[in-house]
């Protein structure tokens, strides 16, 4: 081990390079989730305990029950001036994109056997596309432009007196992009074709007026507004007909039967009203807070495109391509530093956000150079400052480590836990070893280690182990890895092939 001198002078090195370490995390992916209002968990609470009651029941515990329920969908309703009887609860945006997209066309599938999309959706509207198209339904695909946008002449002349849906997100959750959706909606209503959009991100960030949209489903997540996970709704304007595709008693007017999750219900119904109640000044606080990141970010890193800037925006999405940088080793360092974000280039993440950046030409070489940072209003703007400070800092170095190993060979060096990963790169720091963090590499990501993986190069690896070794930070593996430059692994080659054949295909 290490002398007492040694330490403190360590102490003093991670001080100096990392400000941020000892700071609380800091949450900046709220296009995936939200943190749950503490107003939303007070309610639900009492109803994990004391209140069980089945709300079909007769008892007190069942009207106490039933006056819950009916609450919370008035609370849902409110948000986006539709009518109580209007909101059908679900367990989340997905089954909602699957009950409107499979209902509409089990109720409506003799009228025509066509629906359109776009090449941007989410994978839960994609996947019941494929499903249609298995069951002999035929979908049209509209691309967008490289803002993302779907332009409303390509839906004009996508449908016929065969299309029986269109489904359009309002705003994308990868680059936060709004779709002109009074425009295509008005082409639907002109042929009298049932229109769906996927309102997931939008509902809470924005103002929506079902009043005034003319649409007849729309899809709600209650986690992405600081409500609770497991539970959303599905808007049926109460002229269109959709059937149930789960069967069971009379629960939701017998379109999506089986127990509600009052306590889940409750929860969503209160986030919806501080939404609400919150919508115009939250909205301007995030955006303000999301033109700051963006400005602070591109006068102080060279080589920044903000990803959908020429178009209408969520307030709470910046989606940033940053040149020579893997988007999966930034994130993977601002994760050391705190900092939770979405790599467009990340495992879970990667293929979605790779498929939408792709329909907007952004082009397969630099797809994985993109990040996409989402805040909430709880966000200030000395943590925009903080980013910034460690977007820099983490840039700088990866961009040089991927200098120093260009052509050269790796030692990649996995953890118990991200925390020890982050401390090895403090160690390696002090210590001015060249090393750059990752995302743990495919071919190893069934092992049971941190997600963040340290790379150096191979020469260095002896020393690196050593040094770690004396700070007493344990490695779980070492791995040998071909040169660090930004050559695409195993299964981005397979996923940008299945793309190229496709596109081969329409042509």
């Amino acid at each position: 081990m290490g002398s007492k001198n040694d330490e403190d002078s360590l102490e003093q090195n991670l001080i100096s390079h990392y400000p941020y370490r000892d700071m609380k995390e800091l949450f900046l992916d709220h296009a995936s989730t939200t943190p749950l209002h503490p107003d939303a968990l007070g309610v639900m609470l009492p109803f994990f305990g004391n209140y069980f009651g089945m709300p079909s029941s007769l008892s007190d515990l069942g009207l106490r029950s039933r006056q819950a329920l009916d609450e919370a969908r008035s609370r849902v309703a409110r948000l986006i001036n539709a009518k109580p009887h209007e909101i059908i609860f679900t367990s989340g945006g997905t089954e909602s994109n699957n009950l409107a997209l499979l209902g509409a066309a089990r109720a409506k599938g003799s009228k025509g056997r066509h629906v359109v999309t776009s090449q941007v959706e989410h994978p839960s509207v994609l996947g019941v596309c494929r499903h249609l198209e298995r069951e002999g339904f035929r979908v049209t695909y509209v691309p967008v432009d490289d803002q993302g946008r779907v332009d409303p002449a390509s839906i004009k002349n996508a449908v016929s007196d065969e299309t029986l849906m269109i489904s359009i997100m309002h705003a994308n959750h990868v680059t936060g992009t709004i779709q002109p959706i009074r425009e295509i909606g008005a082409i639907a209503g002109e042929r009298g074709i049932i229109f769906h959009t996927d309102a997931v991100q939008s509902v809470g960030k924005v103002p929506i007026d079902m009043e005034e949209l003319p649409v007849d489903l729309m899809s709600i997540s209650s986690h992405k507004l600081y409500g609770p996970k497991g539970v959303g709704a599905l808007y049926i304007r109460e002229t269109a007909e959709i059937a149930p595709v789960i069967f069971g008693s009379e629960q939701e007017r017998g379109i999506r039967p089986g127990a509600p999750n009052i306590p889940g219900i409750v929860g969503f119904g209160t986030a919806c009203s501080m939404a609400l109640r919150d919508l115009g000044s939250n909205g301007m606080l995030v955006a303000s807070l999301r033109e700051s990141l963006e400005q602070q970010a591109s006068n102080r890193i060279q080589g920044i495109e903000v990803l959908g800037s020429g178009a209408s925006r969520l307030p709470h999405i910046a989606h940033l391509l940053i040149e020579g940088v893997a988007g999966n080793s930034l994130a993977a360092h601002l994760e050391t530093m705190g900092i939770i974000v979405s790599s467009g280039a990340s495992l879970h993440s990667g293929e979605d956000h790779a498929r939408v950046l792709d329909a907007m030409h952004v082009g397969s070489a630099r797809i994985g150079n993109t990040i996409r940072l989402s805040l909430g209003w709880e966000n200030k703007e000395e943590e925009i400052r903080r980013t910034v400070d460690c977007l820099e800092k983490a840039v700088a170095r990866i961009r040089s480590f991927s200098k120093a190993s260009d052509g050269r060979e790796l030692c990649i060096f996995t953890f118990p836990d991200n925390g020890s990963a982050a401390s090895a790169g403090d160690v390696l720091e002090s210590g001015s070893i060249p090393f750059s963090f990752i995302e743990k590499p495919r071919d190893i990501m069934h092992a049971s280690c941190s997600s963040i993986a340290l790379a150096c190069l191979s020469d260095d690896e002896e020393r690196a182990g050593s040094v770690l070794g004396e700070h007493g930070i344990e490695i779980s593996a070492r791995h040998r890895m071909k040169p660090y430059s930004r050559v695409m692994e195993r299964k981005e080659k397979e996923f940008w092939k299945k793309v190229e054949l496709i596109k081969k295909a329409k042509r």
